[in-house]
């Protein structure tokens, strides 16, 4: 599966531009963990662009699961007709980052990457939005990592899955952070953030 298959596979199931957002900074977000996780000598293309394919598409069956009134759904894929399209790795972690839905728990460094990820770049945009001028560019890793700290805020994104990047990834919580609102920054124009 191309980046470009993907990206329309996401644009059929979702219309939210806010949600559509979410999953951008969360493929920038797998494509800058990937890179970390790396050694320079072994990261090829494909993997990166698999990893990123894995942020894109980690809620493609979001607003299906809302419509059909049945969120615990989200994580299964039962709405997406092109499910089999879908490369068996990516699917893996796209469903199980929604292990408590899904029942699918993760197992690979991705599988653990796009579980942490998702809720970071949750609460990296909420920090942005309360930022007076409503930029990731006024955002730093010690500023979310204070908001982090504050369970009311954001408080939607689990705390719990983000620290899988210490436990399942040996990722410093504080380098997990800088390294998503670094890739978050990067594609800031695209996010309109």
């Amino acid at each position: 599966m191309t980046r470009n298959e993907a990206y329309q596979l996401l644009t059929k199931y979702i219309q939210n531009k806010n949600l559509i957002k979410h999953s951008l900074s969360t493929e920038a977000s797998m494509k800058g963990i990937y890179r970390y996780l790396t050694p320079k000598d072994q990261q090829t293309p494909h993997d990166e662009e698999k990893w990123g394919i894995t942020g894109l598409l980690h809620d493609v069956d979001y607003e299906e699961a809302q419509k059909a009134g049945d969120v615990q759904q989200h994580g299964t894929l039962s709405f997406i007709t092109e499910k089999d399209t879908i490369p068996a790795d990516i699917l893996h972690g796209i469903q199980a980052h929604a292990y408590e839905y899904s029942k699918i728990m993760p197992e690979t460094p991705m599988d653990w990457a796009i579980t942490a990820c998702d809720q970071l770049t949750g609460l990296t945009i909420a920090c942005a939005l309360v930022r007076p001028d409503k930029k990731l560019a006024s955002v730093t890793a010690e500023s979310v990592l204070k908001k982090f700290g504050q369970k009311g805020f954001a408080a939607g994104a689990s705390r719990e899955a983000i620290k899988f990047c210490e436990s399942k990834l040996n990722i410093p919580l504080d380098k997990f952070i800088e390294i998503v609102l670094s890739s978050m920054q990067a594609i800031s124009d695209d996010l309109g953030l």
